[in-house]
């Protein structure tokens, strides 16, 4: 299982570029596998920042998990992530998602058929990664025929945000992999991790990853940050999807999905989560108290310690 860390923040204050360059960079330092950006209304762009944290890096996956596909129509994300791509030197990981919040409560958009929606997405961004210059499709969503070129730039591993029976048999059939958030142990195990590679199998793709994005805090006063994220997360209890994802994962609530305690308890969460099956752990420190950035270090260089352990 590889171990990657947010380096754009998540939960508190927006990264300014500055910060998200020395977090890259600490992030590789520690050993960890990949630096991840989320996409926030509130934060700099997240393929700008991945661009930001290839200026100071050279070996860690950098990725974005994940960018609402419903504000960016296909062939401008694809130009965008080839371009930034072509910039940072090396393969980045897209990672794309409906993302109903953003696209109804936040920009007013019709969020109308989100599987069949990406499904098309996906299946223009395969024909932009091989374009000789044209992109012609015929869906019933999205009708591209123009031109598409980004020279030098193609496509590297592309992700999707699934939660879902059809969304992940979206993700398994045309992707490289699921990012999944407020899923536990339990629901990778029983239905991200079957649900994708069932369908990934089936359309004869290779292995895909299994992904999840899980707020984790490296702290001896247990208790009290359980109680500090079971306030601050008590919004996504309301949301349907994630709902599903609490009873499925048999909690009570998607607070509980956090990893939460000292380095023994951390590395006791992180093993379950492996055995479960997942292939990308996605750390985005949640960090209450005085000090944010202290506790942002203290999580990373734990990670980074027990990294070795599950990155074999």
């Amino acid at each position: 299982m590889r171990i990657g860390v947010f380096i754009s923040e998540t939960w508190g204050d927006p990264s300014p570029v500055d910060e998200i360059r020395e977090r890259a960079s600490a992030v590789e330092a520690a050993g960890l596998s990949a630096g991840w950006v989320p996409y926030l209304p509130w934060a700099l762009d997240a393929l700008s920042a991945v661009q930001a944290a290839g200026e100071v890096t050279h070996t860690i996956e950098l990725g974005t998990a994940v960018v609402p596909t419903y504000l960016f129509h296909p062939l401008a994300m694809a130009r965008q992530a080839a371009s930034v791509q072509a910039a940072v030197g090396r393969e980045i990981t897209l990672g794309i998602g409906c993302s109903n919040v953003h696209v109804i409560g936040m920009h007013g958009l019709a969020y109308d058929r989100p599987a069949d929606h990406v499904r098309e997405y996906l299946e223009v961004l395969q024909r932009a990664a091989r374009s000789q210059g044209q992109v012609v499709y015929e869906g019933e969503i999205f009708r591209p025929n123009g031109l598409y070129s980004t020279p030098g730039a193609g496509l590297g591993p592309i992700l999707v945000g699934a939660l879902g029976p059809r969304m992940l048999r979206v993700a398994g059939e045309l992707s490289d992999g699921t990012l999944a958030t407020w899923s536990n142990a339990r629901a990778i195990e029983t239905v991200i991790g079957p649900g994708i590679r069932e369908a990934a199998k089936a359309a004869g793709r290779p292995e895909p990853r299994v992904g999840g994005v899980v707020p984790v805090t490296v702290t001896q006063d247990v208790s009290s940050v359980r109680a500090l994220a079971r306030q601050h997360f008590g919004t996504y209890d309301g949301l349907p999807r994630y709902q599903r994802m609490v009873e499925l994962g048999g909690i009570e609530s998607a607070s509980d999905v956090c990893v939460i305690g000292g380095e023994g308890e951390v590395r006791t969460q992180l093993q379950a989560f492996a055995d479960a099956g997942m292939t990308d752990f996605l750390a985005a420190p949640y960090s209450p108290g005085a000090d944010p950035e202290a506790q942002w270090q203290r999580t990373v260089g734990c990670l980074g310690a027990l990294a070795g352990d599950f990155q074999r």
